[in-house]
């Protein structure tokens, strides 16, 4: 190349031949050097884009402004039917993080849920759910989410690339050895994640994480990566739609897979709630009358006599007992209700 430059030079310019040799020469390198470092950068960029299946574009919905309404939701609604298959997919591993949830929990351990934007939300809305639900104590299943209380309902900008402040709240709840930390997001780049998960994992908690993105640093960082494929979004990089969807079913077969298998259901009732409104006291009411098979009026009787208390209450009504034997033969089994009941 150097000659064939050299060849259509003109021959007169006043110039040594040895300096053109060497401004030529320096002009092709920077040139070669500029080219090499454009090709690296884009090379780096699709890499990024490739892993990222969250920031590709859906090519289904590149016309989603000249679509009408009626388009528009049936295109959402077929590109959501991907989720449950998605998951599918996923099970063995949910299974594997539900174990490793009980285990802990058993040795004293909490679960605690971590996130930013969207996927925080969701942590912090299924970690709410849980004491209603099982009975069980806000301080079992906590969800932290990055800019605090105030991002739960709007935007903290710049909360999710803050890895100082993923360390001081989780160091703000004394992390422990027993404890689970689940780590959401669903590009699995999260700077304010990612590092809940580097210092979850030091403390020797265990580490679990949710992500759309199969190949992303969160999934390699932790010990149980749960990573529904769904695909790119209709709107492009909107993870609240498939990518939050997907974290929710995940989170739905975490909490109350775990509660169940904690003993905090029987059957499929909810044995554990706590009755805080007229609704739920209906529902507790009905509960012990499908549990125990007796009617309503027995049901309201072995309530008040148990202190509303629906473990105690369907002992009494099944075993034919007080509520003072009812808690004995609970106590006598370790609350196990199956063990107590003789089932």
């Amino acid at each position: 190349m150097l000659k064939l430059v050299l060849s259509h030079l003109p021959a007169a310019q006043g110039f040594p031949s040895q300096t053109v040799v060497l401004f030529v020469a320096n002009f092709l390198t920077a040139t070669l050097d500029r080219y090499n470092l454009i090709v690296r950068t884009n090379k780096r960029i699709q890499a990024v884009a490739e892993r990222r299946r969250t920031e590709q574009r859906n090519q289904a919905s590149k016309n989603l402004d000249h679509m009408s309404a009626s388009e528009i939701v049936r295109l959402m609604n077929r590109e959501d039917q991907k989720v449950p298959a998605a998951i599918a997919n996923e099970l063995p591993s949910i299974a594997a993080a539900v174990d490793g949830i009980v285990g802990r929990i058993r040795r004293g351990g909490r679960l605690i849920y971590v996130g930013a934007g969207t996927s925080g939300r969701l942590g912090v809305l299924d970690a709410s759910e849980c004491p209603p639900t099982f009975g069980v104590s806000p301080k079992l299943v906590r969800a932290i989410i990055a800019g605090g209380k105030k991002a739960l309902t709007q935007s903290v900008e710049g909360a999710e690339d803050n890895k100082e402040n993923a360390k001081r709240d989780l160091n703000k709840i004394r992390l422990s050895t027993d404890d689970i930390v689940v780590g959401l997001a669903a590009s699995g780049t999260t700077p304010y994640v990612l590092a809940a998960v580097a210092l979850a994992k030091k403390c020797g908690a265990l580490t679990i994480g949710v992500s759309a993105n199969r190949d992303s640093p969160l999934a390699r960082a932790v010990h149980i990566p749960i990573t529904p494929d769904v695909g790119p979004e209709v709107l492009t990089g909107s993870t609240r739609l498939k990518a939050g969807t997907s974290q929710k079913m995940v989170l739905n077969m975490l909490s109350t897979a775990t509660m169940v298998r904690l003993g905090h259901a029987y059957e499929n009732l909810m044995i554990d709630l706590t009755r805080t409104n007229q609704k739920l006291r209906d529902r507790a009411n009905r509960i012990l009358v499908e549990a125990s098979g007796k009617d309503v009026s027995a049901a309201e009787h072995a309530l008040r006599q148990s202190e509303h208390d629906l473990r105690v209450a369907l002992v009494m009504l099944k075993r034919n007992v007080d509520a003072t034997q009812a808690r004995r033969v609970l106590k006598r089994t370790g609350g196990n209700l199956r063990r107590a009941l003789g089932e």
